[in-house]
């Protein structure tokens, strides 16, 4: 049985303004299919362009925080605002990225207990808190990433990568995102090249 990867009507990639179709056709080209974000989205191509602007001038922009790292985030936040798609999404680039196969699950079930740097650890915390609690963040929250050797800079990129991804976590929720199945099996074994 076919299962619906949205709760709205998904337009034909062809049909879409040509800017979008030749950033999704770029994305299947290198990852071999079209994620499905990027199809429930298109139900609104205005918002499907401001949301692939905005992710990319987070996740793509020079920072103190590693590519790996930045997947952390949106796993450990995406896990505990219970985004299935952004968890096996994000989950398999992490894999990839980090090519540690357990680390998703482990960040996914249980952020404090998964192996990582006492830096992580401080980053994710920093994350949650802006995640779950951004009206409680203090300046001790500063000072303790600091202590870590993360900078005012970097502090941002992880806050505004956990806001980001609280927002895209709600859609998801809210349109019933079918994660691909391609995602599921990617980076679950290390490739040894």
């Amino acid at each position: 049985m076919e299962r619906p990867i949205s709760r709205y009507p998904i337009p034909e990639v062809a049909t879409l303004p040509e800017d979008l179709r030749l950033r999704i056709e770029a994305v299947q080209e290198k990852a071999g299919f079209v994620p499905n974000v990027f199809l429930t989205l298109a139900h609104r191509p205005d918002e499907l362009r401001a949301f692939m602007d905005y992710h990319d001038a987070l996740i793509l922009r020079p920072s103190g925080i590693t590519k790996g790292e930045k997947e952390m985030i949106i796993v450990a936040t995406s896990a505990a605002n219970q985004c299935l798609y952004c968890v096996v999404a994000h989950g398999a680039i992490l894999r990839i990225y980090e090519k540690a196969p357990q680390l998703a699950d482990q960040l996914a079930a249980n952020w404090r207990k998964a192996d990582i740097t006492p830096r992580q650890r401080a980053m994710l915390a920093f994350a949650m808190k802006v995640s779950r609690e951004a009206e409680r963040v203090e300046e001790e929250d500063f000072a303790a990433l600091e202590e870590h050797g993360f900078t005012r800079e970097d502090a941002w990129d992880i806050g505004a990568i956990s806001a980001f991804f609280g927002m895209s976590n709600r859609l998801a929720n809210m349109t019933s995102m079918r994660p691909n199945d391609e995602f599921y099996l990617m980076g679950r074994i290390p490739r040894t090249k």
